[in-house]
């Protein structure tokens, strides 16, 4: 064997990229030897556990990593091609506005760049002919700049002359992140791979991003119109484990341990939390006494793509990490008053969720940190009596106490060996399995996906999971079979093998 002394080398050496190679790699392994040492005497109790856990992620990460998603190649380029089209005329719909409305006709491509993709014309275009106040947030030398950036054209739509053209820009905006979302460069083997970051965020959640050889993508949030690109490989079948309204169970779950107040992980445990939020903030709206039905009129079209029933979940997910009505209609595009009333009457319904709130702020200003029930502990470096840091803190609890979750689950599925764990979601988990054994598999699956956590008091706790199974990652629609009869329909599924 070889010995290099690297302290003996000197720029130009070595000589062959061999040599280069084994120096990096070995200058790799040497120095992260070193920064354990140095971290290891540093791990309490509660830390060395979650850096234990997030070891033991590192298996099926990797292999989440490496076997990456089967694309069907024709719907993607059918998606590529909707979108494209869509596209287009909404950009000739705003260049009308512009020109024909406004007679300002500079605002034009520059060179191959779209007009509404340039934040100078953009900015131009909003500041400069329409007169609207001008937003300005630090650039990169740190500088006060205005800026055109997505908040700030939500901000903007307030005013009346600007909402079309905003509204146009927006969605061209959106058209153009899921046209790239669709070019992403598919490997050689037709299969999409993205690259998950274990410690990528303070809660504990997965970040995504390019693989190591700069292909794939950012696959943790993708639009349902989109998944249908991603299917299963030759006799596998896919299934999609949700655990169902987390975040909230899991401040509900604070609120006991902390208060002993179980008024809100009750109402979280005794049914659909989204669609009582929504008859909370929409009293008028023909809500029956079937639970069914009144899920059913919580999920009519809202904004864009989403219902009213995913806007009301963001609105309690929201109103829980102390979102400001001004914050909040902004998010879910509820009118401002709408929101008022929905939290009076919210809190009101659950008052225990100021106090948890008031319980954080003084644990931030007395101590500077939290741990959940799951023995994660977070420290907060930014000003203690700050509005941000408390809302971080805040937030911190249930998106923490809901990665863990996952990640015990992920965890103990992969230990099982009887899935192929193909993507990771911030509440949900990407599986395929020969479809042939799925009344044998499924089961096993939900029964590992349930992590129990024992709160104060001996009370027991367990997030619901829901499994979706299909031939592709989109939904199945049983209204309308037609539209995708591959996609992810409720399990027990009564449709025949694809094969």
């Amino acid at each position: 064997m070889k010995i290099t002394h690297t302290d003996l080398l000197r720029p130009g050496q070595p000589n062959s990229e061999t040599e280069r190679l084994w120096i990096y790699n070995g200058l790799d392994c040497c120095v992260t030897y070193e920064v354990l040492d140095a971290l290891l005497p540093q791990l309490d109790n509660l830390t060395r556990a979650t850096y234990a856990l997030s070891r033991a992620l590192q298996a099926p990460v990797l292999e989440m990593n490496l076997r990456g998603v089967l694309i069907d190649e024709q719907a993607r380029l059918a998606a590529i091609a909707s979108y494209r089209s869509d596209s287009e005329r909404l950009e000739r719909n705003l260049y009308r506005i512009v020109h024909d409305g406004l007679g300002y006709t500079s605002f034009r491509n520059e060179k191959k760049t779209r007009a509404w993709r340039s934040n100078g014309l953009v900015a131009t275009l909003l500041y400069d002919v329409l007169r609207l106040p001008e937003i300005r947030k630090r650039n990169d030398r740190g500088e006060l700049a205005r800026t055109v950036n997505r908040d700030a054209l939500e901000r903007l739509q307030i005013h009346f002359i600007a909402q079309p053209i905003i509204s146009h820009i927006l969605a061209l905006r959106d058209f153009g992140k899921k046209i790239g979302v669709l070019e992403t460069k598919v490997d050689p083997d037709g299969r999409i791979r993205t690259s998950y970051n274990i410690a990528g965020t303070t809660t504990g959640r997965f970040s995504s991003s390019f693989n190591d050889f700069g292909t794939g993508g950012n696959l943790q949030n993708v639009e349902e119109r989109l998944r249908r690109i991603f299917i299963a490989d030759p006799g596998m079948k896919f299934a999609n484990i949700d655990l169902e309204q987390a975040d909230s169970r899991n401040v509900g779950a604070m609120c006991w341990n902390v208060l002993r107040d179980s008024k809100y992980l009750d109402a979280c445990e005794s049914g659909d939390l989204h669609t009582t939020v929504a008859r909370i903030a929409y009293p008028n709206l023909p809500w029956t006494p079937d639970k069914k039905a009144n899920r059913e009129i919580a999920e009519r079209p809202f904004y864009r793509h989403h219902g009213l029933r995913h806007m009301c979940k963001v609105l309690g997910h929201g109103t829980n990490y102390l979102g400001s009505p001004f914050e909040m209609s902004r998010h879910t595009k509820i009118d401002k008053a709408t929101i008022e009333e929905f939290q009076a009457t919210y809190f009101r319904a659950f008052p225990a969720i100021l106090r948890l709130h008031e319980w954080v702020a003084k644990q931030i200003l007395e101590e500077g940190k939290l741990v959940t029930p799951f023995g994660r502990k977070r420290w907060f470096f930014g000003r203690r009596d700050d509005r941000d840091t408390l809302k971080q803190a805040v937030a911190f609890l249930g998106q923490s106490m809901t990665a863990e979750e996952m990640n015990f689950a992920m965890l103990a599925l992969w230990r099982q060996n009887i899935v192929q764990i193909l993507l990771q979601g911030h509440d949900s988990v990407l599986v395929q399995y020969p479809e042939d054994k799925e009344d044998e598999i499924i089961p096993k699956v939900l029964e590992a996906m349930r992590v129990k956590l024992e709160l104060e008091g001996g009370r027991q706790f367990v997030v619901p999971v829901e499994v979706q199974v299909g031939w592709n990652w989109g939904k199945f629609n049983k209204d309308n079979p037609s539209d995708n009869p591959l996609g992810l329909s409720k399990w027990p599924d009564d449709r025949p093998h694809r094969n």
